[in-house]
């Protein structure tokens, strides 16, 4: 079974992302709430995949995932970011980031696990 780590500083969406993964994908889901604790979660639990929010206070996602992309533990993790800047010039800051890719929020439940999926190259099935 597939384990991502969710990571997103409002609730809500971390837990519709949760249910979402679990349900549509049944993949085990681990959650943090802040890019701080995302990397320490990483380290800790080596997941499959993280699904990381962009904008969160104190430590954002981008730092997030220079971080986990310097640390030979976590290194191999594919990242995918959520954001909801989706203009093509805000999306190309992302270009030089460690990620998977990048997906918009606010984001469809039922198909969150296959777009997630489709970037990571895991098939759903």
């Amino acid at each position: 079974m597939k384990r991502v780590l969710v990571v997103d500083d409002d609730d809500i969406i971390l837990e519709v992302a949760q249910m979402s993964l679990e349900a549509v994908a049944g993949w085990e889901v681990i959650t943090a709430s802040s890019g701080a604790e995302a990397v320490a979660t990483a380290r800790a639990e080596v997941p499959d995949a993280i699904v990381m929010d962009v904008m969160m206070p104190e430590m954002d996602g981008p730092t997030a995932c220079r971080l986990l992309a310097a640390d030979e533990l976590t290194r191999g993790i594919p990242i995918v970011l959520l954001t909801a800047k989706v203009q093509q010039s805000e999306q190309r800051q992302w270009a030089s980031l460690p990620v998977a890719g990048v997906l918009a929020k606010p984001f469809d439940p039922m198909r969150l696990a296959g777009q997630v999926a489709e970037l990571v190259g895991w098939s759903l099935t």
